[in-house]
């Protein structure tokens, strides 16, 4: 390493924590185990270090926490820590592989995210969710009037314009309980689609609000097209990061031109950056 930071390797669980550390002055290993109240009071009194975990549910929320206190946090892949795994599986060989995959000059960071960017990706995350949902009932619904030989266009918009008809010609053929199902799962679809909607809107506003006016007519649709998770994904970018040239207010998009590429110029940015049915 090329500081003298003690080097803690956390493995964070829901209820008990487990520390793996080596004393920098004694030579000691040590392996102690934390209840999750008293996680951040061990923390409080030591020296900045640096502390190691796995970038799994709830890690975002403890480097913050931890950061805040001074200390420096690495949150790896768990793919990344897994070659240094040895013995059996433990919560105390899990803190021991932590604890030595963090110290190695290889192993990629992943970026510790502030609460802004993970509340944008949460919505990212609800809305991909119920798109999701509503994929699955229309293939649903497909797949019911396929079985009495009505069958519908691809795509949402097919199903959308057939469907009425396809009712009404099954509605001499079926017990009426079968089309009133069938009626109430499209109010469903109806019912996603608002759902979807309304976080569109909401991410859209969002994007008014944080990047600045000289630049949304250049990028009309970032916040609800295909590539919108990556701003909230980078974290906080070192000053020499590509990331840093993305960020809102940044040169890259109101002073600096930038060279055409294999997309072509960087002024028809919104050929590069695909939108959704939406925009």
């Amino acid at each position: 390493m090329k500081d003298s930071k003690p080097v803690v390797g956390v493995d964070i669980a829901k209820r008990v924590f487990q520390l793996h550390w080596i004393d920098m002055e004694t030579g000691e290993i040590v392996s102690l185990q934390l209840k999750r109240e008293k996680f951040l009071a061990h923390f409080t009194n030591r020296a900045s270090c640096l502390i190691g975990m796995e970038a799994c549910g709830g890690a975002q929320h403890w480097a913050r926490k931890l950061v805040a206190m001074g200390h420096q946090v690495k949150l790896m892949p768990a793919k990344a820590v897994r070659p240094f795994f040895g013995g059996n599986k433990s919560d105390a060989h899990d803190a021991r592989a932590i604890w030595t995959a963090v110290q190695q000059p290889g192993v990629k960071a992943v970026a510790v995210k502030t609460e802004e960017q993970q509340a944008i990706l949460a919505l990212h995350r609800m809305r991909q969710q119920l798109v999701k949902f509503r994929t699955a009932q229309i293939n649903g619904l497909r797949g019911l009037l396929k079985e009495y030989g009505e069958v519908m266009a691809q795509g949402k918009a097919g199903i959308r314009k057939g469907l009425a008809e396809a009712l009404q010609r099954l509605a001499d053929r079926l017990p009426a309980m079968v089309i009133d199902t069938l009626r109430e799962q499209w109010e469903r679809i109806g019912k996603l689609d608002e759902q979807v909607g309304e976080i569109e809107r909401r991410l859209k506003v969002w994007h008014k609000k944080t990047w600045p006016a000289s630049v949304l007519p250049i990028f009309p649709a970032w916040a609800c097209s295909p590539r919108r998770q990556r701003w909230p994904r980078w974290g906080r970018p070192r000053p020499s990061s590509p990331a840093v040239n993305l960020l809102p207010g940044s040169a890259w998009f109101l002073d600096k031109p930038a060279p055409a590429g294999e997309y072509g110029s960087w002024a028809s940015a919104s050929a590069v950056i695909p939108t959704c049915a939406r925009c």
